[in-house]
């Protein structure tokens, strides 16, 4: 809590320099934003007003499920947990699986209500849980958030029924939906189309109807309201390769579907992720003047995966190293860059590292080595 508590101060101080701007008024139509992303790179493939605040809505609930995911995670919780209900869950309207104070439900149960049913009261029941009360949960929410790079979003409560003060955008969201996408033992949740919690007796339809025809598809959430208009996330993977795309505020609830399967169908047509790599030849070891060694290894500091056209070559690889370096040289120190290419498009750069430490020569030790030499 500590941690959520210092992280939670910090965002508040970074987002009140900023204007609420881009939000719906209830008067207005809600600001339809659309987003694609490559999953595993974090890529953004195409963007309308995907940088845009606006009201998100029942989305809220991603964070509230990520959140309980990560103390599954942690050992925290398990999905055999049972939790007493608090007088909230009573309390709570919308979408609701109809959870009475004092009743014992368990965090199965709760999740597949959440993420099938987007209840709003068994939401509640898992912010109580976690944060001991929902402002407090709330706080972790936002903490999260800030952690994540959410630098446009606000919560003020964990299920996002009466939004108002709430707002996120697309590129956010997209963020939160790779980071639940870490959490595999929730796919079975987001990919279910009907279920039943209470033995039986209480029925649950997921919003998300492309989850039923959708090849591929993970899940993770369909929502409206009034203020956030009709809105998907979705996450969909084919042969190792993930995308996800983001449709907010749209007037219609079958167009946020069609607009959601448009990108992710874009996305596996167009696109590939390749990780780049070095011939033998661009890595030869560096001369090192002045040292106990005459030369050291050189290693890409970090070679992330690209995302490039499908049909294109694969990237060129352009290395700038000096002609030597002089000592003393530190592990990882920088000695170089090299730069990857799609024609003459620069699309990754990365530093090249020294791959040992060379300590600079002393007299002591050119004394010894020359003794060494006349001596062999």
């Amino acid at each position: 809590m500590k941690k959520y508590f210092i992280i939670f101060i910090c965002s508040l101080m970074i987002i009140s320099m900023f204007p609420v701007v881009g939000t719906a008024k209830e008067d207005k139509e809600p600001v339809r934003c659309t987003l694609l992303m490559e999953a595993s790179t974090g890529t953004v493939l195409s963007e309308s007003n995907g940088y845009q605040r606006v009201p998100q809505g029942t989305m809220t609930k991603l964070m509230t499920i990520l959140l309980a995911a990560e103390e599954i995670s942690e050992g925290k919780l398990s999905s055999d947990t049972v939790i007493t209900a608090g007088a909230e869950s009573e309390n709570r309207k919308g979408a609701v699986v109809w959870i009475k104070a004092g009743e014992s439900i368990t965090v199965d149960e709760l999740l597949k209500a959440v993420i099938i049913g987007n209840a709003n009261d068994a939401s509640v029941v898992i912010a109580e849980e976690i944060g001991r009360d929902e402002q407090g949960f709330v706080d972790m929410m936002n903490a999260r958030a800030f952690e994540l790079g959410m630098r446009d979003t606000v919560f003020t409560n964990c299920d996002g029924f009466d939004e108002n003060g709430q707002y996120s955008t697309a590129y956010d969201i997209a963020l939160l939906c790779r980071e639940l996408l870490k959490h595999e033992f929730l796919y079975g949740y987001m990919s279910t189309w009907m279920d039943k919690i209470r033995e039986g007796q209480t029925e649950i339809v997921n919003e998300n109807r492309l989850v039923r025809s959708y090849k591929g598809l993970i899940g993770i959430k369909a929502s409206h309201s009034d203020l956030s208009g009709y809105s998907a996330a979705l996450a969909a993977s084919r042969d190792g390769r993930t995308y996800i795309s983001v449709v907010l505020g749209c007037t219609d609830k079958d167009e946020r579907f069609s607009l959601g399967r448009e990108l992710l169908s874009a996305g596996f047509a167009s696109y590939r992720v390749t990780t780049p790599s070095f011939a033998g030849e661009f890595l030869k070891p560096l001369s090192v003047k002045g040292g106990t060694g005459t030369a050291v290894e050189v290693e890409a500091e970090t070679l992330e995966g690209l995302v490039v056209p499908k049909n294109s070559k694969e990237p060129e690889t352009v290395v700038v190293l000096p002609a030597y370096i002089t000592a003393p040289v530190k592990k990882g120190q920088i000695v170089g860059k090299a730069g990857f290419y799609n024609g003459d498009t620069l699309i990754y750069e990365t530093n090249l590292v020294a791959t040992e430490s060379i300590d600079a020569m002393s007299f002591g030790y050119a004394a010894k080595k020359f003794l060494y030499i006349m001596l062999k």
